[in-house]
């Protein structure tokens, strides 16, 4: 038998059908007691992880010198009355909101670290 090129092979998973393609996984699955799932499953789970968390969380960790100003975004960022957002502010370390996109995370992080606040992204 003739050893085959790995362009010969290229050139006939480009030409082959579906089912020609099924039977090929299926005879490497038999023959060498391979899962093809588990080899399509880690690239996938790998690139979600890479991609990075989908929801997370935005945590006052300190108010700084301007506690008023941080007060007032963390009014603006939550729609909290003047006395909860107080609250929230005195009780940090404190989670200002959760299981939110890391985009909207990014733009409450800046609003709180432009009012003087030290702010953490889980």
């Amino acid at each position: 038998m003739a050893k085959l090129t790995q362009d010969d092979i290229l050139a006939y998973l480009e030409e082959a059908t579906i089912l020609e393609l099924n039977d090929l996984v299926t005879a490497i699955e038999d023959k060498f007691g391979v899962v093809a799932v588990a080899a399509v499953a880690a690239p996938a789970a790998a690139a979600e992880e890479a991609a990075g968390p989908s929801e997370v969380t935005v945590t006052l960790t300190s108010v700084g010198g301007t506690k008023v100003a941080v007060i007032k975004a963390v009014r603006e960022i939550t729609g909290l009355g003047l006395v909860d957002a107080k609250k929230l502010v005195d009780s940090a370390p404190a989670v200002i909101k959760e299981n939110i996109a890391p985009e909207e995370a990014d733009q409450i992080k800046e609003k709180l670290m432009g009012a003087g606040a030290t702010v953490e992204i889980k």
